[in-house]
């Protein structure tokens, strides 16, 4: 895994899981902290339903190539983002994965994987849960590689670019996955309306 200052993290999923807005956001609370960032997208032509991906740099100093090979990181949201991108995750990196959608036990060794259900947490909650954002939560309370409320300004600043009436859903969204390593699933669905 990359010991300096610069992480890199691969997201990936289906179109319309959120996976670019996503990699926006955490582009954009980078640029919020004064780093360096770069963000790069991948949609498969038909977008919705195809494959999606990005990978985002995140570093103090200067980014020479936006293109990586292998990601501190991993965020994947479909059962196809695990089977292809798994093995991007350096040795001693995490993923975070939407176990929904994964289908899958046997995942690396060498890995820390955070399994967590969310397209069914998302839709279990009675107000509009966000996966992305919620996977987004998970990972910044498990690494820190961003304050939680650079997160949020970056949130409202990319929710009112894009869709400005998901803004109240996306910081919801990120507090419950945020939430979620510390608390057992039903306690969480309990503070987001289950």
């Amino acid at each position: 895994m990359n010991s300096d200052s610069k992480k890199r993290i691969i997201v990936a999923g289906f179109g319309g899981q959120g996976v670019l807005f996503l990699g926006t956001t955490l582009s954009e609370a980078a640029i919020i902290e004064g780093k360096n960032t770069t963000w790069i997208p991948s949609y498969g032509a038909e977008m919705r339903g195809g494959s999606a991906n990005c990978f985002v740099t995140i570093s103090n100093g200067e980014i020479p190539s936006p293109i990586f090979d292998e990601a501190d990181y991993g965020i994947f949201l479909s059962r196809a983002a695990t089977d292809k991108f798994e093995n991007t995750v350096a040795k001693g990196g995490l993923a975070v994965i939407n176990s929904s959608m994964t289908g899958r036990k046997n995942l690396r060794s060498d890995i820390e994987c955070i399994m967590e259900p969310l397209s069914d947490l998302a839709a279990r909650s009675k107000e509009k849960m966000l996966l992305n954002i919620m996977a987004l939560g998970i990972l910044i309370k498990k690494t820190g590689i961003l304050s939680k409320e650079s997160v949020i300004k970056a949130l409202e600043k990319v929710s009112s670019a894009k869709k400005p009436e998901f803004l109240k859903f996306n910081i919801q969204s990120f507090e419950a996955g945020y939430n979620l390593q510390k608390s057992t699933p039903n306690k969480v669905l309990e503070k987001i309306g289950c």
